[in-house]
């Protein structure tokens, strides 16, 4: 493809054109360089909403009818229902779309499986393979840019939020992994969070080492910016303890701690603590006074039945047990906070059975979007899913 033969597809010429260029703007000068590359107009980066349901076309160039404004940017929410951006996003490959100026591209932008957004461009001619590989790399690199720069701004997390967010969503947000997805050889894991009208207190969290998978779902009582704080504080401790090296009885036995001495006496927390050993293939459960979890094996949908132990902030020396999770190659693990369980009803294994076959970041999707259609989208305690597909 012109212009500028093949030394244009140099990827790290690429991304070194934005290397000095200040946070807000690395996105904009990704998108004039890979113009120049392809000779393509219309580059736009298009960055997911937080609800799932939509995406963003962050642009400064000019205010219409249906954008938003934040200082000199702008930003035109998208409804994916039904778009071409959906399939992109859903099927995570690029397609081509007939545009008068010659072939419409759009690329889903992505890491380790978590959804960033699309990128969209319209190239003169109908792209050869070599051309198309280059803009799926391409936005790739969109992704790590993304990544590396929103730590330094707040225009990206204005632009994934269609509306206004409460103090307590807002400490809520905070207390989430930056990326809900997360693609390794040994598994695939993916989270999602609504919360209700008055916040509930529903957190989930995980961290990858060398040869272990930590994951936590937790659940405190209470509402808005109470159950935030509680939430907080237990996901605080269980991170602390975590990184300095703790079993996960003894994050367990702190986590109890912590609410003990710093919440109320009547302000409890119920969670779910995993932790998976990739390397010899099994995985071990606390169980605070959690709802069972889920596991889907060779297409049968059973609650595991593990027993349950005291929630966080019960009593002083509480004794937490880990127990053995059972799994195999091809299982896949569903952690549910209670207001999911709730919302979707008796609806809930048909759920289970329908979406086994999709990844994990849709799966968790759908059964919080069932949630919210059950009520109409006035949940009335936060609905939340964390589904790990275990490859072994």
């Amino acid at each position: 493809m012109e212009p500028g033969g093949r030394e244009h597809f140099d990827l790290r010429a690429l991304l070194a054109a934005v290397a000095e260029s200040p946070p807000v703007a690395a996105v904009d000068v990704l998108s004039v360089e890979l113009a120049k590359r392809l000779g393509a107009r219309d580059v736009q980066f298009l960055i997911a909403d937080f609800s799932g349901d939509a995406v963003v076309r962050l642009t400064h160039s000019g205010f219409g009818l249906g954008f938003r404004s934040y200082g000199e940017d702008a930003a035109e929410t998208v409804l994916l229902e039904g778009t071409a951006y959906e399939w992109t996003i859903r099927s995570q490959r690029p397609q081509m779309v007939p545009d008068p100026a010659g072939s419409r591209v759009l690329a889903p932008v992505t890491d380790r499986g978590d959804v960033i957004g699309v990128l969209e461009l319209v190239v003169p001619e109908v792209p050869d393979r070599e051309t198309l590989n280059y803009i799926t790399a391409a936005a790739h690199a969109f992704g790590y840019v993304v990544i590396a720069n929103r730590r330094f701004t707040d225009l990206f997390e204005w632009g994934q939020r269609s509306g206004p967010y409460s103090l307590a969503a807002e400490i809520q947000r905070r207390l989430l992994p930056p990326s809900l997805t997360c693609e390794a050889g040994q598994f695939t894991l993916s989270g999602a969070l609504v919360p209700a009208g008055r916040v509930g207190g529903d957190s989930f969290d995980y961290s990858l080492d060398r040869d272990t998978l930590h994951v936590s779902l937790t659940d405190a009582m209470g509402h808005e910016v109470d159950a935030a704080i509680l939430s907080t504080l237990v996901g605080a401790s269980l991170r602390n303890s975590r990184r300095v090296g703790a079993s996960m009885l003894d994050q367990a036995t702190l986590a109890n701690k912590a609410v003990l001495d710093h919440a109320r006496p009547d302000q409890l927390v119920t969670g779910q603590l995993l932790r998976f050993d990739l390397v010899v293939g099994t995985a071990h459960m606390v169980n605070a006074g959690h709802p069972k979890p889920v596991r889907i094996s060779n297409g049968q949908v059973e609650h595991v039945p593990l027993a349950s132990d005291l929630p966080f902030g019960t009593f002083p020396g509480t004794q937490y047990s880990a127990q053995q999770l059972p799994l195999r190659p091809g299982d896949r693990i569903l952690l549910l906070t209670d207001g999911l369980i709730d919302h979707v009803g008796d609806d809930l294994p048909d759920l289970l059975t329908s979406t086994r076959g999709m990844h994990p970041r849709e799966t968790v999707r759908e059964l919080t979007r069932a949630a919210e259609r059950q009520v109409g989208g006035d949940l009335h305690d936060d609905a939340t899913a964390l589904c790990i597909d275990w490859y072994g």
